[in-house]
């Protein structure tokens, strides 16, 4: 394959993405991040795949969207991680498992259950979703510092949002008491593609973790559009965090 050649699905070649990448679902959200970027540009528009590239302290950063599900995120790992993009940072938006997670609060998974079935296409249920430790430390200090209130915990990725949105309404019997035992055992939020990013991510030997904005308290059955203000600082987290990830990075190749 000539060096030049554009991936098939995101549309981006070897130069066009960052090592660093962060990964929101809607194509929407990509000019957002693209404003916390040095010089970003709109560099390809493939499918679900947005891409912004612009500079963070200097570094290569990108923004790309994944679209939704583990299906899209799996192919969106595959081929960045075939660019040598090393670092994946979703951005996106979740339902609350718990009482206390309310609209516009952030999730910070370090684990996620994986109540879906890309990963199953590359290793057995066994095989745990867990995120990067240095990112989640990163995202738990920016998170702190910016004073929003935030929870970190393990999640759950679906496949069939609206299974969880109203599962009175499913043909599937007992997926009420299905969700209030994912509750009793603690998880904090449901969404559609932390699980699969997490177990390809590790598989390919690349970092990832997930910063959430929560749309959907506990039993609301919908989803809400906040004020944009409220992604704005989930926005303004992440990329703190990103910039905390960066300076770790630096200073372990300085070590070397």
């Amino acid at each position: 394959m000539a060096v030049t050649e554009k991936k098939y699905h995101i549309g981006l070649g070897h130069g066009d993405v960052g090592d660093y990448v962060l990964v929101p679902g809607d194509p929407g959200r990509t000019p957002m991040i693209a404003k916390y970027l040095d010089g970003a540009r709109e560099i390809a528009f493939s499918r679900e795949y947005r891409t912004f590239t612009g500079k963070l302290d200097g570094v290569p950063v990108s923004a790309m969207s994944t679209g939704m599900g583990g299906p899209s995120v799996a192919i969106a790992v595959e081929e960045l991680n075939e660019l040598g993009v090393h670092t994946l940072l979703r951005v996106g938006t979740c339902g609350a498992a718990q009482p206390e997670i309310k609209m516009g609060d952030l999730v910070i998974g370090y684990a996620a259950v994986r109540s879906e079935g890309t990963p199953n296409g590359y290793v057995p249920t066994e095989y745990p979703a867990v995120a990067s430790l240095h990112m989640v430390n990163a995202l738990v200090e920016a998170a702190e510092a910016s004073g929003v209130p935030y929870h970190v915990g393990v999640i759950r990725s679906v496949d069939a949002l609206y299974s969880d949105l109203l599962p009175d309404r499913m043909p599937r019997p007992h997926l009420r008491d299905e969700l209030e035992m994912w509750s009793k055992a603690g998880i904090l939020s449901n969404d559609m593609e932390s699980s699969t990013l997490f177990v390809v991510s590790r598989v390919r030997k690349m970092r990832a973790a997930t910063i959430n904005l929560c749309v959907d308290e506990l039993g609301a059955g919908e989803i809400h559009h906040l004020d944009p203000s409220f992604m704005d600082r989930m926005l303004r987290v992440a990329v703190d965090a990103l910039r905390r990830l960066i300076a770790r990075d630096a200073r372990a190749a300085d070590r070397k």
